[in-house]
């Protein structure tokens, strides 16, 4: 059987420096780069003029800086023989680029890693979950559909994968933890629908002596409690393990998730994750996650719960098997051959 060259569309935005192209979200280069080593991979996105972090080692990279440009880049591919397509996310970029592939007759394959429904509703209210529900029914039904977790769809016929940035080195040389006060951590990127303002204000209500590591992109923050530690972004794997392993809780705030990385590197490293019910579906079976109410109260029993048990809590640890980046790719690869 013939392997197919693929473009991969993100919504992602891209920063070109020369013949260098850079990104802030990890999936966005490690997905391309993976897949690369079994076939040929052009990758479309979106032109940043601001400088990002993570340079993307691929050959082929086209970056439009407006959706005509963009969509441009998506029927320029067609002069392409034995070429497939996969769309990361359904968004208003990977929708119109959808429309025409599939009006082209060309084969496709939408990866969702997140709930699209619940994301709209978190940045536009019911208005945003009717858009994101109108996307989603026009490309999905003629679509091959990857998904994370069962719930992002309603179609019976769809690809399961476990994502995972997972390398051996998460998985060595783990660090004894430090108990002497509460130190949580969150990791990722500073937006509504990822819970993290909410829980600034919680945390500053807390009775507990505690401080919190911020690893994002920002750079200050209004009212900021002298407790909170702003760590910047754009840490290599060595620097981002050496983080996790001095804190002892990780925080995940997100009103909605579908197979967050940071939890799975949280948890290869021994250390516990506080999320909340609204994304209590990310447990399945591993150890180490405690659900807490969005109020001070319960996030207050939680980390005193996870600290008075930790010994035991990491022992229970022992038991989870994370997928690792190898698998995932090679997941992956079988699914769009």
């Amino acid at each position: 059987m013939s392997i197919n060259n693929l473009a991969i569309v993100e919504n992602e935005k891209i920063f070109q420096e020369k013949n260098k192209f850079y990104c802030d979200n990890i999936d966005a280069k490690s997905i391309p780069e993976g897949i690369n080593n079994f076939r040929k991979i052009y990758l479309i996105a979106r032109k940043s003029k601001v400088k990002r972090v993570q340079q993307i080692n691929l050959s082929q990279v086209k970056i439009g800086s407006n959706i005509f440009l963009f969509l441009n880049l998506i029927l320029k591919t067609f002069s392409e023989k034995n070429i497939n397509y996969l769309l990361i996310s359904i968004n208003p970029y990977t929708f119109l680029s959808a429309l025409i592939l599939l009006l082209f007759k060309k084969k496709v394959f939408i990866y969702l890693r997140s709930s699209g429904y619940e994301e709209y509703k978190a940045k536009y209210g019911l208005f945003g979950k009717l858009i994101y529900h109108t996307m989603y029914l026009l490309v999905t039904p003629w679509s091959n559909l990857i998904v994370c977790h069962e719930r992002l769809t309603k179609k019976k016929d769809y690809h399961l994968v476990f994502p995972s940035q997972l390398g051996n080195k998460w998985f060595e040389n783990l660090k004894q933890v430090s108990l002497d006060k509460v130190r949580l951590l969150y990791v990722g990127r500073m937006r509504v629908e990822k819970g993290i303002f909410d829980f600034l204000k919680m945390f500053n209500k807390l009775s507990m002596n505690a401080e919190l590591s911020i690893v994002s992109d920002v750079k200050n923050l209004k009212n900021m409690n002298k407790k909170i530690n702003l760590l910047g972004f754009g840490y290599d794997e060595k620097s981002l393990i050496e983080i996790y392993d001095s804190h002892n809780i990780m925080v995940l705030p997100s009103y909605t998730e579908g197979h967050p990385q940071v939890v799975l590197e949280s948890l290869s490293r021994k250390r516990p994750v506080i999320v909340f019910d609204d994304i209590k579906h990310i447990i399945g079976t591993k150890k180490g996650i405690f659900i807490s109410k969005r109020n001070i109260i319960s996030l207050n029993e939680t980390i005193e719960f996870i600290m008075k048990n930790y010994t035991k809590i990491q022992e229970n640890m022992k038991e989870n098997k994370l997928p690792t980046k190898e698998e995932f790719i090679l997941q992956m690869n079988s699914i769009l051959a």
